[in-house]
């Protein structure tokens, strides 16, 4: 039998610190720890580290932002975001990952009867994957702002060539790095970043001040165009159809896949039947195997396809998947992977 892994829950809430070490208890694999504020969870922390915290973001005396940046200066344990759904704690909560945290999740929803059957497994998986990370390999070299001029892109070229890109734990940063070495006049790019609902419009504001192209959070019939980047929504999946002489985005609320919704297999087997051989899809890191089956139809429909490697990986999960099936036509690290894509596509 494995080692309980070691969690310190740091939320001003008794409620919420309750509900969090009963539904990661009932796993049978966590062993949960409390703190009601950072000066208390510093103090816990000196006795005995624990593999993996999930932390709140507004606390008294010291919020969780400032609590996180103390903590990935002096011992970068592995922290999992604990946030409101949407508004400025979503953005914070954004911040946060680009500070260090390696996922965020949603408050429990505590009124609600059925919480634990929708969300207890999400919890569990994220704390999971967050514990077998390896700390801080997505952030390598610090991404700054290279958007030259706010405006529109393109706007009017319809995407004749797609870019689909999963990840999962870790992704968020990956993706920044990806996203911000590709030019203003790229091949569209879809992606699916596994990330609750509420939080993905955040990301992608933060994505759009990183990157040349124009990212967005994508909408239901939204046109697929050149140098831009469309987000899935959380909660909701992404295909793409053929509208006219135009590829526009279906957004779904249809089963989750794989546990997940928007799921990666989902948006590679859209591409591969909408795109085929005129496309590339990416793998980034994650927890799971989402995305790797989709990967191989792309690649069997004559598209290029690209994982990242272990080394740069935070969580290797699915892009072996997805080499172990053989699905990925490159096996590239991090840094890498936007050049990748340019030598695979025309970039006119």
């Amino acid at each position: 039998m494995n080692p309980l892994i070691d969690v310190l829950v740091v939320d001003d809430s008794a409620l919420v610190r309750q509900t969090l070490k009963e539904l990661l208890e009932r796993s049978g694999e966590f062993s949960v720890a409390f703190a009601a504020d950072p000066f208390i969870a510093e103090r816990r922390i000196a006795i005995k580290r624990p593999q993996v915290i999930v932390l709140d973001i507004e606390m008294p005396g010291m919020d969780g932002l400032t609590f996180l940046t103390r903590l990935m200066a002096t011992d970068p344990i592995p922290v999992v975001i604990c946030s409101a759904r949407a508004g400025e704690d979503a953005a914070v909560a954004i911040e946060a990952l680009a500070r260090g945290a390696i996922d965020v999740l949603p408050k429990p929803r505590l009124a609600v009867k059925d919480f634990l059957s929708d969300t207890s497994a999400l919890l569990v998986d994220t704390v999971r994957a967050a514990a077998h990370s390896k700390r801080g390999m997505s952030a390598a070299p610090p991404v700054r702002p290279v958007r030259a001029q706010p405006a529109e892109i393109n706007k009017g070229i319809a995407a004749t060539w797609a870019v689909a890109i999963g990840a999962s734990t870790g992704g968020t940063e990956a993706l920044a790095v990806v996203l911000s070495a590709l030019p203003r006049d790229s091949p569209a790019v879809l992606v699916v970043q596994h990330m609750p609902e509420g939080f993905t419009k955040a990301f992608a504001n933060r994505l759009n001040g990183l990157a040349q192209m124009s990212v967005k959070e994508a909408e239901d019939g939204e046109p697929i165009r050149q140098g831009h980047v469309l987000l899935a929504p959380g909660n909701r999946h992404m295909t793409i159809v053929r509208g006219g002489a135009r590829f526009v985005v279906q957004i779904q609320t249809t089963p989750h896949v794989n546990r997940h919704r928007p799921s990666v297999d989902v948006l590679f087997r859209s591409v591969s039947e909408t795109f085929g051989s005129r496309s590339v899809g990416v793998l980034l890191t994650g927890m799971g195997r989402d995305g790797a089956a989709g990967l191989l139809e792309m690649k069997n429909r004559g598209a290029h396809t690209i994982a990242q490697d272990e080394s740069t990986s935070v969580v290797f999960g699915m892009p072996k998947e997805a080499i172990l099936l053989g699905a990925a036509g490159r096996v590239l690290p991090l840094q890498n992977i936007s050049s990748g894509i340019l030598d695979l596509l025309p970039l006119s």
